[in-house]
Parts: structure tokens; C-alpha cells; sequence
């Protein structure tokens, strides 16, 4: 069928080895170790691979679904309205820069005309999303949407139900929340869905022990 084999990632599991002088190091290794996958079908439409970008120190990481049309056009994560919707999160609400945090989606290759990934895609791809995370280590997660929610946690989980509450990854805390393409989809529940993505950003907040102000 022309595609590689499922995928184990040769970057080194974190432990001793992995420190935080070396993290950056272990990223970009991972980052060139699929700078031209194909292991799925995604490949034969993409322009550009969308690995993530931030902090590889980074307390907080973020959790996305899928590149759009924007990210696959520059290869970088959250560039378009929901990014900026994302970016205002963390730089508005939580007072934080976007270089503090790090950014990645589950797949690393846009769907066509933007559907959900499909499970083999999903399947493809999370291995290299759990070596990111292994690496960087972050003190909490904060997961966007409900494919990466299932594609992380649970393959049931739903967003509706289950959006603030906290779950574990490997350790990890875990806070998923609504995905902004989801509040920029659905105008008419704006409000509603920008106060629950707050008290769910409030959540992280507190865990990492940053002020909050409700008026932000």
C-alpha cells in the first residue's frame, strides 16, 4: 500500500537520561525521526508536517486534535482563529507568553478538508504525541476537544460530560476542555462555552500556582 510500517520512536523514554539541558535535543530528534512520514494516508496531501512548537521545559503543555489549513500552510500548531482564540487563553487569561507552554496536536498531519482523523491516522500518529510528552514532562496537560481526549484517555470519553475534570496520563494530570475551534464554530454559545474553557483553565491555574484574575 505504500506506507510504513507502524511506528515505534527510536528517541531515548525519558528517565536519567533525559534532563533538561537535553529535552530540546531529544525533541528535535524526534521531530527529524518524522520529518517525512508516511506512515498513513495523511501524508499524500500535506504540505507540511506540524510537529508543535514551545517550551521544552514547558510546565503546560496544550493538546490538540489535527492541523487545519492555516497550520498545514506554515507547519506550525493553533496559527489560525481558533489559534488565536488559544493563544488569547494563554496570554490573556493566563497570563503566561506562548513560548512557555508547548503546543502539539495528536496527528501531525492535516485531514483533508479539515474531518476527524480516522482511527488508523490516530493510531499512526499517538505514539510520537506520547514520546513529546514523555519527553517535556509537564507538571499538567491540558487536552482540547474531544478526539484528543479519546485518543489520550479514553476511546468513550465525551466532551460535554467529562470536560473539567481531571485524568491522568502517565502521571500526568490531565484537564480537557472544549476545543477553540469548537467555540469559534458555535457563535451562538460563545459566552456559555468561553466561561467553561475559563473554570477549566482556572483548574490548571491552580495546580501550577498562577494568580488568577477573573476579570482577564
Amino acid at each position: 500500500m505504500g506506507l510504513d510500517p507502524p511506528p515505534v520512536p527510536k528517541t531515548v523514554e525519558p528517565g536519567p537520561s533525559i534532563t533538561d539541558e537535553n529535552r530540546a535535543e531529544a525533541l528535535g530528534a524526534l521531530r527529524e525521526e518524522i520529518s517525512d512520514c508516511k506512515r498513513c494516508k495523511l501524508h499524500k496531501a500535506r504540505r507540511h508536517i506540524v510537529f508543535g512548537e514551545g517550551n521544552p521545559e514547558a510546565r503546560l503543555v496544550f493538546v490538540g486534535e489535527g492541523p487545519g489549513r492555516d497550520e498545514d500552510l506554515v507547519g506550525r500548531p493553533f496559527v489560525g482563529e481558533a489559534g488565536r482564540l488559544l493563544t488569547d487563553i494563554i496570554q490573556k487569561g493566563m497570563r503566561l507568553k506562548r513560548e512557555e507552554v508547548y503546543i502539539c496536536n495528536v496527528v501531525k498531519c492535516r485531514p483533508p478538508k479539515n474531518r476527524d482523523p480516522e482511527k488508523d491516522e490516530i493510531e499512526a500518529c499517538i505514539p510520537f504525541l506520547k514520546q513529546q510528552i514523555r519527553i517535556i514532562r509537564p507538571k499538567a496537560i491540558c487536552i482540547l476537544g474531544r478526539i484528543a481526549a479519546q485518543a489520550l484517555l479514553k476511546p468513550d470519553f465525551k466532551i460535554s460530560r467529562e470536560r473539567g475534570t481531571w485524568f491522568s496520563f502517565e502521571g500526568i494530570p490531565v484537564m480537557p476542555t472544549y476545543h477553540p475551534a469548537y467555540i469559534v464554530r458555535n457563535r451562538g454559545r460563545e459566552r456559555e462555552l468561553k466561561r467553561a474553557v475559563w473554570e477549566d483553565i482556572k483548574e490548571i491555574m491552580r495546580l501550577l500556582g498562577l494568580e488568577i484574575k477573573d476579570n482577564a
